[in-house]
């Protein structure tokens, strides 16, 4: 999983149905799938088929309408799971905790309104 782009990273390789996932939401450019090591009820993780956006602030630079469809994918799924109150994080950096550098966000949520998110939702995604 490089950043350098030799090596497909674990998304791209999910894209390929290379590594199994389980995929809830697909679209000609975006694919998302349930977080392997979840930090909240509902944690989704919705990434681009592209894998030349290394994090956010490249994708808005080089592509916002990409960015606006990961986004609207992120809202429908949590319109279904979340009841529509969620987190939406992207970690840029090493530093920040990314350690895929193939663009993601993360939707975190509870699918029953009364449950809240603790802050330990944010620690390591």
């Amino acid at each position: 999983m490089s950043s350098s782009g030799a090596e497909p990273s674990i998304f791209s390789r999910i894209i390929a149905r290379e590594i199994p996932a389980t995929i809830v939401a697909e679209t000609e450019n975006i694919i998302a799938f349930l977080d392997i090591a979840p930090k909240a009820p509902v944690h989704v993780v919705v990434t681009t088929k592209d894998p030349q956006y290394h994090n956010v602030v490249d994708l808005a630079a080089g592509n916002p309408a990409l960015l606006a469809q990961l986004v609207a994918v992120a809202e429908q799924i949590a319109a279904e799971r979340t009841n529509g109150q969620f987190r939406l994080v992207f970690n840029t950096g090493a530093a920040a905790g990314q350690t895929v550098f193939h663009v993601h966000a993360h939707v975190l949520g509870s699918p029953t309104p009364t449950d809240t998110l603790g802050e330990d939702s944010l620690g390591a995604l």
